[in-house]
């Protein structure tokens, strides 16, 4: 099975959620389960429907194995809350895809909240 490796990075406060790290390298499979369950075995994935790895199994993959705290505060309805600029290579997600994109070996994702505390 081939895998793919992205560098992550959380900013605005987000890191806050995620062990306060900014920074996390991951290495994920290039072939994920199409219903984004990410508890599924690697062993177990020619049993289930697959797709490419794309951003909307990173976001389910952050939440399930790296937040530690407040999913609602990253997550809502399938996606980043509002709220969370997205960049995939310091583009807009929105110009790439959003979470149909398929990631590639090498990729920087970026989430960085806008919301602050008043």
């Amino acid at each position: 099975m081939s895998t793919i490796s992205l560098q992550i990075e959380f900013g605005g406060g987000l890191e806050l959620l995620f062990s306060n790290q900014k920074r996390h390298t991951l290495t994920l499979p290039s072939e994920v389960p199409f219903d984004n369950n990410t508890k599924t075995q690697l062993d177990a994935l020619s049993a289930v429907k697959t797709k490419s790895a794309d951003l909307e199994y990173l976001m389910f993959h952050l939440r399930d194995h790296l937040l530690r705290d407040r999913p609602e505060l990253f997550m809502e309805a399938g996606t980043v809350r509002p709220g969370i600029l997205v960049l995939i290579n310091n583009t807009d997600w929105e110009l790439e895809g959003e979470g149909e994109y398929v990631l590639q070996d090498n990729d920087e994702i970026v989430f960085i909240s806008t919301l602050h505390g008043g």
